[in-house]
């Protein structure tokens, strides 16, 4: 039976995911932290597994159990947004989004690789457009796909003389919930009114926040075109390093071979 364990599986591309593979014949364990969210999963036929990707025991447990289930590939998805300038980036912000977007999604993976050496396990890396082209006050983000890039590069490559197969997604403007749950962090870790850029958080960043309607994203698709390239990097004999998603996706890769950085930071500001 294949077997696969999604993280983030609360909304979004994670939970589209989980119902997208369980039609095509996985046996899905999706992940969620909250109890809400779990029984959610709960009612529509899933067993789920509790996850904390900050909490070294909640990996440790989730893995442990992931393998006594006859997991044979895992879907990083899980992780969250802190909007704000860099400069207004508190350690502690820095710290917490690196937990959950690098730490502990790198744990969760070295604890399974072992299981996959011997079954043939395939990785599935969620990056962004997010983590090839740096976007101004999305910065705390930004670092941490630029990371889980690199670190998923170097792995594939040192992992090439094993049956175990490491894939980037790189989706760009999805309709997930990613801006409206980056909410709290912001409103915990931005200190927006004494910002040197107040006015630009008045003018732009409040507005995308708080009234997300008022400018939808263009280009922007729903989870399930992200769920289709999913199915297709653990589905695929041979799959490919990386399956870009929306368009923005496909111009930022050409645009980062034949463009100059000066270039590329003119087209950043403007988007």
């Amino acid at each position: 039976m294949k077997t696969v364990l999604i993280t983030g599986c609360s909304s979004g591309i994670g939970l589209d995911a989980a119902h997208h593979l369980r039609e095509r014949g996985w046996q899905v364990i999706p992940t969620c932290r909250k109890p809400e969210d779990l029984a959610a999963r709960r009612d529509e036929g899933f067993e789920p597994l509790q996850l904390e990707l900050a909490d070294d025991a909640s990996v440790a447990r989730c893995a442990d159990a992931a393998r006594e289930r006859g997991v044979t590939a895992l879907v990083n998805n899980a992780a969250f947004a802190i909007p704000g300038a860099v400069e207004d980036l508190p350690r502690g912000a820095l710290r917490s989004i690196f937990e959950a977007n690098l730490f502990g999604t790198h744990d969760l993976t070295v604890r399974l690789l072992p299981h996959f050496r011997q079954s043939g396990g395939r990785v599935v890396q969620i990056s962004s457009v997010l983590g090839m082209v740096g976007i101004p006050w999305r910065g705390a983000y930004v670092a941490t796909k630029f990371a889980l890039e690199g670190l998923t590069d170097v792995m594939r490559v040192e992992m090439a003389d094993t049956p175990v197969k490491l894939v980037l997604i790189e989706p760009g403007p999805i309709g997930t919930k990613i801006r409206l749950n980056s909410i709290p962090h912001f409103e915990r870790w931005i200190d927006w009114e004494n910002s040197p850029r107040v006015q630009h958080y008045r003018d732009s960043l409040l507005q995308r926040l708080y009234h997300p309607a008022a400018k939808k994203d263009r280009f922007e698709l729903p989870p399930r075109a992200v769920s289709e390239k999913i199915a297709l990097a653990l589905e695929t004999p041979n799959p490919r390093p990386r399956y870009y998603v929306t368009t923005p996706t496909y111009l930022s890769g050409i645009g980062r071979r034949l463009l100059s950085t000066r270039a590329l930071d003119w087209f950043a500001r403007r988007s």
